[in-house]
């Protein structure tokens, strides 16, 4: 049986993440801890892009050119619930079918309404969601050297 967990070590990887200017205090929250989550894992400075959209609804496009691009070793989409279910729900299920089709994982940091989360929830909530990145993109790091390593052999 073989065990495969993604590491919190981020030394030399890249990030975008994306962040919706709308409630743009509670916005610039989850984008700082998603920064210093990230700084604090060993990323650079210059190994953060930030990408801004005018609402949530925004997010997916900006992520799937992010994705595309083949420079991220994951994306962080971050921001506040829009207040139709409809539109949260393709916005969750757009970001969950770019992370599928371009194998780059995303990690969700797209909270309830402003008027149910409390400040300091907000930053965390940033950071959840950057170590979540780190994670996923060190365990397709493993899952592809064991694909290669096999193809080698």
């Amino acid at each position: 049986m073989k065990f495969m967990e993604g590491g919190l070590s981020a030394e030399g990887m890249r990030f975008c993440i994306v962040v919706s200017r709308r409630e743009v205090f509670f916005g610039e929250q989850l984008l700082a801890g998603a920064k210093d989550s990230l700084l604090r894992h060993g990323v650079s400075h210059r190994g953060i892009d930030v990408l801004k959209t005018p609402s949530p609804w925004e997010i997916p496009l900006a992520a799937k050119e992010a994705a595309l691009s083949g420079r991220y070793d994951a994306i962080i989409a971050l921001g506040i619930e829009t207040a139709g279910d409809h539109e949260n729900r393709a916005v969750y299920e757009s970001l969950a079918s770019i992370c599928l089709a371009q194998r780059v994982p995303i990690s969700l940091g797209i909270l309830p309404s402003r008027l149910e989360l409390p400040i300091s929830e907000a930053c965390n909530r940033g950071s959840e969601a950057a170590t979540a990145a780190i994670e996923m993109a060190n365990l397709l790091k493993q899952m592809r050297n064991i694909k290669e390593a096999v193809a080698d052999a």
